[in-house]
């Protein structure tokens, strides 16, 4: 068992990162890129998301391969122009998360004006059903578009189901930027984080959401570098969207390159140095649930 520190947070000096993959199971490109990710070791998690097309593939490569830390992207938008999805809820259930062709809205602002918070808990509990119906063990629960963030009673929703199914969500330490995020959302984050504290959730020290379509390979390489080269002490989280080059991937998006060009980059032997000569060790949810001693 680690030592904890006084205040109960675990004590190391040790720069831990996850390198976290989003939108599996959203196309089969993403599915074959990040599939390529974990077998070079490229990141270190993903997350699934659970209403979109490609999902049974993406499971079926999981369930081969139950030592990749895979959770679940909880998914209440459906952004693209024409590779659109519907809630896993029945419909009825949900009306507030559907648009007039009956997909789920494209917008986060359009689900908060529109969707109440039980119907939002009544999709999200449906897509973590679903998931362990067909098999999985998700390592965690995190959000696509950052849906379940935008609403204080949705981020309650979000905990609830986290909470109950005993699934860690990605949650955070209560940092000055953190704090200033929550509030704009309404969000009395220090209030929150004594209930996640009690609970002994799991939490990460801070989050890189970058994502920057249209950037070009060098700037997007060097902005990647530099942020390895500034990460302390800690466990952090750096959100990647990974993408082949192929027909299927570039119909959905034209900024899909991006994708391509964010795995080639992760894959490229100067990011393997930079993340040594830093002596970052890459890191997992499930290793995060034990070092605080998290049963799942």
């Amino acid at each position: 068992m680690r030592r904890r520190r006084q205040d109960g947070q675990p004590n190391t000096q040790e720069k831990r990162l996850i390198i976290h993959a989003d939108d599996m199971g959203m196309s089969h490109s993403a599915n074959r890129a990040t599939i390529r990710a974990f077998e070079t070791g490229a990141i270190s998690s993903a997350s699934l998301m659970m209403p979109c097309a490609w999902v049974a593939e993406a499971v079926e490569w999981i369930k081969k391969n139950p030592s990749a830390d895979v959770g679940l992207h909880l998914t209440l938008t459906s952004e693209w122009g024409t590779n659109r999805w519907r809630p896993v809820a029945p419909v009825d259930k949900v009306k507030g998360l559907l648009d007039p062709q009956g997909y789920m809205w494209r917008s986060v602002e359009d689900v908060v004006r529109r969707a109440s918070p039980q119907e939002v808990e009544t999709e999200i509990r449906a897509q973590v059903e679903l998931a362990l119906q067909m098999g999985l063990k998700p390592t965690h629960l995190d959000s696509h578009m950052g849906t379940l963030y935008a609403d204080a009673r949705f981020f309650e929703a979000f905990l609830k189901v986290a909470m109950e199914y005993r699934i860690p969500p990605m949650v955070f330490s209560p940092t000055p930027e953190v704090m200033l995020m929550a509030a704009t959302r309404g969000l009395n984050y220090r209030e929150v984080y004594q209930r996640i504290e009690a609970a002994g959730l799991p939490r990460i020290d801070s989050l890189n959401p970058q994502y920057a379509p249209g950037e070009s390979k060098d700037k997007h390489r060097q902005r990647l570098h530099d942020y390895l080269r500034t990460l302390t002490p800690g466990v952090h989280e750096l959100i990647v969207h990974l993408g082949m080059d192929d027909p299927e991937g570039n119909a959905i998006t034209g900024g899909w390159g991006y994708r391509v060009q964010e795995l080639e980059i992760l894959q490229e032997p100067e990011f393997k140095r930079i993340l040594q000569e830093q002596q970052i060790r890459l890191f997992t949810y499930r290793e995060l649930a034990k070092l605080y001693n998290y049963r799942m």
